[in-house]
């Protein structure tokens, strides 16, 4: 698996932050606000119908339309990016190390706790 494309990715942005399931039309106004060219409603319709099939997003058919949430979060994406390092037999230590050069001291103190709590049995 890759990462997403500028589309899927700025698609899977909308969706994330969107309180609801969103149709084609809503994710579509979202995108083109800030844009100088707008995108064509048929292309962010193919993209979120790729993501479907690529069980990003589930979808629900509500009148004519559907309305589409994603069924993994940010989080998740973010992981299965690092499988994709692991995938390469880079050295996981080592990444990691680098990884964790960039973090404040508030990110490490979250990311010991979370590693105690692990430890302890939770997860």
């Amino acid at each position: 698996m890759r990462g997403f494309g500028e589309l899927e990715q700025a698609i899977m942005d909308v969706v994330w932050t969107a309180e609801a399931p969103l149709t084609v039309r809503e994710v579509l106004e979202q995108l083109n606000g800030d844009r100088s060219q707008p995108l064509a409603y048929n292309t962010v319709q193919t993209v979120m119908e790729i993501l479907h099939r690529k069980n990003w997003l589930s979808r629900a058919k509500d009148g004519r339309a559907f309305r589409y949430q994603a069924t993994k979060d940010r989080e998740e994406y973010a992981a299965s990016l690092i499988d994709q390092v692991w995938a390469t037999g880079a050295d996981r230590t080592a990444t990691l190390v680098r990884l964790f050069d960039d973090l404040d001291d508030a990110e490490v103190s979250e990311l010991r706790a979370a590693l105690a709590a692990r430890r302890e049995g939770g997860r």
